[in-house]
């Protein structure tokens, strides 16, 4: 970094649900890292799910963010314009035969797996759909069978390598080098069937596309930088620096989740809290 780079941070929620002071601390975390790199910070809305992320729920995310303080630089960029740039990548990796369709349901999956399991505890993929013949594709491509398209970790990493990230430690002095293993995600999805992306794959390009050159967010992402840089190797696509930091937990010690219905920011609004409450709840005053 040269002393005319401004870092880029960026803060990408999901609007599929109301947030919760587990949002409002990574919000808030990356404002103050930014301003001690002196920085600027993006706001990304990450809603390929168009079906869940509502307008409602991002204007509520919206009226949240700015509630608590958190601030950014620019136009918000939404995943839901940027459709087309996903498909063309998706795209090149066909091209480059890295991709391939998956036919398969998840019954199928949890019935052929072979107990192994992803970092987040989900049934690695056991390959059913890898060594379909271009007969058997057509075919049921001709059906208009619903599929997804997985990356083939083993063919992409003869390509990249064994692929490393940097770490900016607590201290945001410290770097380490970390050694990713791609290879315990297994052959993940990178076009899903309902979207013509997945995480994976747009947050890799959007990063690309805001030119960020720091990434914050919470440890629970940490593993899932492995398949990240693969596909910033892939894709020739800068390599930011990363920073997972820790969890906002309940009582019971598990991290806060909107699928689990945890108090958002906006009940706690109602519940008369105040912008500085929130900010002490988390320790960010």
């Amino acid at each position: 970094m040269t002393a005319k780079t401004q870092p880029v941070f960026r803060f990408a929620p999901s609007p599929n649900g109301h947030l919760h002071l587990g949002h409002a601390y990574s919000a808030l975390l990356t404002n103050r890292i930014a301003q001690h790199f002196g920085g600027q910070t993006l706001l990304r809305i990450e809603d390929i799910d168009v079906l869940r992320c509502t307008p409602e729920l991002v204007d509520q995310m919206l009226e949240d963010l700015a509630w608590i303080g958190f601030e950014y630089q620019g136009t918000p960029l939404k995943q839901s314009d940027q459709f087309d740039r996903y498909r063309a990548a998706a795209d090149t990796l066909k091209q480059r035969g890295l991709i391939y369709p998956c036919f398969c349901s998840r019954k199928q999956i949890r019935e052929n797996a072979d107990g192994r399991k992803d970092p987040d505890g989900a049934p690695i993929y056991p390959g059913i759909c890898r060594h379909l013949s271009a007969d058997e594709i057509a075919t049921k491509m001709a059906q208009n069978l619903p599929h997804s398209w997985r990356l083939n970790m083993q063919k992409a990493l003869a390509e990249t390598g064994t692929p490393q990230w940097r770490e900016v430690q607590d201290d945001l002095k410290t770097i380490n080098i970390i050694s990713a293993d791609p290879m315990a995600w297994g052959d993940v999805v990178l076009v899903r069937k309902d979207t013509p992306t997945s995480y994976h794959l747009s947050v890799v390009l959007d990063d690309a596309l805001q030119h960020v050159t720091h990434v914050t967010r919470g440890k629970d992402l940490y593993f899932a930088t492995a398949i990240h840089r693969v596909l910033q190797t892939l894709l020739n696509l800068p390599e930011p620096l990363y920073h997972h930091h820790e969890l906002i937990r309940d009582d019971a010690a598990e991290k806060l989740s909107k699928s689990k219905k945890s108090q958002s920011l906006k009940e706690l609004r109602d519940l008369g809290w105040s912008a500085q409450q929130v900010r002490a709840a988390i320790e960010m005053d």
